[in-house]
């Protein structure tokens, strides 16, 4: 562990009026910033991988470009190139210039002739443009006249000087930072490498996150129903967000509600990843029996989040690694990974904590809410006939309907200064498609 973590009661003890039985989303999202420092570029957290292998890491330095995208001036579409000031030399009044067409330049090729007052050549996209070659016109806004002499004819007034060429280093300039330290890895960067010549890039190593649900009501796939049991769907849904996130995700599946398995599961998680993320187990039932452990472990925070769903959360050091201990109704883990859980991972790894695209759109539906905690509703964006957006609940929101989460297409977001929503009232709302 590379980013040692922040003593817990030093960093409430500093928060302006911290309340653990009711901090809001904005609070705990700061606090769990405050508590955690980002993986740091040393030899033992940096891997030099092959370009291929990069897509979702995260950089480990700053890649400065070795040369000028594009290398040289060249063609943006097909068509004839030719000098500008042939535009300015047109008779006064003409509605048409003609230019002689000298010869033909396709991408990959330099021409090596000249164009002359009066002339062209045609050219490919990505063609290299000679020096006294400034402006390109497509193919389809002249006329091809074969003969005598092969040329075109134009409209000059349809023409600007410059239109559709590509400059040299327009896009990226030798020695300029063409991505910075921190980025997480999209496919247009890897592009974006590669159009600067670099096949292998240094990366941060993978965030190694254990995982476990807790629960004497728990059951595994493959395991026969019972009564009073259900099915452990969290395991599978959290593995699924933490291996879209990029972490390297250690499986320690389901653990009754039995002191000694549970002290075990987390000494074990503790000692091979950098966090530790539970399910169940994080309010104040009876049944609740990792409270008094978890202190000889470490240090742990029990929080009451002005949230709904996700209200009940965890937060704690075992020591080098985060505890992070979810809810165990299904939304509402998901919903306090995606507010408060999925930022803090992205701190950890070194990368950008960018947060979930988000909209406005029109409600369609009233919403029932109180001033007081911020609500995360389940939702179908769409578009209207007019082309603005606009939102409607899945209907019930109850914190156990997993099934309402595969619907949705997006949260809508309630700050908690919010009142009632009426229709079409403006909302915010957080897609979902985005969980990478």
């Amino acid at each position: 562990m590379t980013h040692p973590l922040k003593t817990l009661q030093a960093v409430t003890a500093e928060w302006p009026h911290y309340q653990a039985d009711n901090l809001s989303v904005a609070d705990a999202a700061a606090l769990l910033s405050r508590m955690v420092q980002p993986m740091a570029a040393s030899p033992d957290t940096t891997e030099l991988l092959s370009l291929q292998h990069c897509l979702g890491r995260v950089l480990a330095q700053s890649v400065v470009s070795p040369v000028n995208v594009p290398p040289h001036n060249n063609a943006a579409m097909d068509g004839y190139a030719f000098n500008a000031s042939a535009l300015a030399s047109a008779p006064a009044g003409a509605d048409l210039l003609q230019l002689q067409v000298v010869g033909t330049v396709l991408a990959g090729q330099v021409w090596s002739g000249s164009v002359g007052a009066g002339a062209c050549l045609k050219i490919m996209t990505g063609a290299p443009l000679p020096p006294e070659v400034d402006t390109v016109v497509p193919f389809e806004q002249v006329s091809f006249n074969p003969t005598p002499l092969p040329g075109i004819t134009l409209k000059p007034q349809q023409i600007k000087k410059g239109q559709h060429c590509r400059l040299l280093g327009e896009d990226l300039q030798a020695g300029a930072i063409a991505l910075a330290q921190g980025e997480r890895l999209a496919p247009a960067a890897l592009g974006l490498v590669a159009s600067l010549g670099i096949a292998q890039l240094p990366v941060l190593r993978r965030l190694r996150v254990a995982y476990f649900s807790t629960g004497n009501e728990l059951l595994s796939l493959g395991e026969a129903p019972r009564a009073g049991a259900v099915y452990d769907s969290n395991r599978y849904t959290l593995q699924g967000l933490l291996t879209n996130l990029g972490c390297t995700v250690i499986d320690m599946g389901a653990v009754r509600d039995d002191p000694a398995l549970l002290q075990a599961a987390f000494v074990q998680a503790a000692a091979q990843a950098d966090v530790v993320i539970t399910t169940g187990g994080v309010s104040m039932g009876d049944a609740d029996l990792t409270h008094s452990f978890l202190q000889h472990l470490g240090e742990v925070l029990y929080w009451k989040l002005a949230m709904r769903p996700g209200r009940p959360m965890a937060v704690g050091r075992l020591g080098q690694a985060l505890l992070l201990g979810l809810p165990g109704n299904p939304v509402a883990a998901m919903v306090n990974y995606l507010a408060l859980v999925r930022p803090t991972l992205l701190r950890l790894m070194g990368a950008r904590a960018d947060p979930l695209p988000q909209l406005q759109a029109r409600s369609l539906e009233a919403i029932h809410k109180k001033p007081g905690r911020t609500e995360y509703v389940r939702g179908i964006l769409s578009n209207h006939s007019d082309g603005t957006l606009q939102v409607q609940s899945t209907g019930q929101q109850g914190s156990g309907l997993l099934s309402s989460m595969v619907h949705a297409n997006c949260l809508i977001v309630l700050p908690p200064q919010q009142g009632p929503v009426a229709v079409a009232d403006l909302v915010e709302v957080w897609l979902l498609q985005c969980l990478a």
